[in-house]
């Protein structure tokens, strides 16, 4: 069975789309840490990011360096901070969350409750600053 993020992927669940290439598909996190707070994955459904082969892993975090740089020149924030748990989704993926405080990346604080306009809104400007 696919997972949530195949799902996303081939378009059969809606997802604010922020990024997209042949291999790899970024996303806001529904249920985000912080505004812009998105989700890297690859394109190709392997359950844990260090199963990847050398190359996925390499081209899936420059991929995520680059969604980074759109995220951070989007969403007011002092950094970009990364992690990688993989336990919630059967789907190797790179949380990407804007932070002003170390405390920022506690995943085990509420989730922030963001509007679908807004969402939407955030998910454009970072497309925009994609390259």
């Amino acid at each position: 069975m696919a997972s949530i993020f195949s799902r996303i992927i081939a378009g059969e669940i809606p997802s604010y789309k922020v990024a997209e290439d042949e291999a790899h598909y970024a996303f806001l996190d529904i249920n985000p840490l912080h505004e812009g707070h998105t989700l890297v994955v690859p394109k190709r459904e392997v359950d844990y990011i260090f199963d990847l082969e050398d190359d996925e892993y390499a081209a899936l975090q420059l991929f995520a360096k680059r969604v980074a740089a759109a995220v951070r020149n989007s969403v007011p924030c002092k950094r970009i901070a990364t992690a990688v748990i993989g336990l919630e989704v059967p789907h190797a993926h790179i949380h990407l969350v804007p932070i002003d405080t170390e405390g920022d990346m506690d995943f085990r604080k509420d989730k922030k409750d963001v509007a679908p306009e807004r969402m939407v809104a955030i998910a454009a400007a970072i497309a925009s600053n994609f390259e």
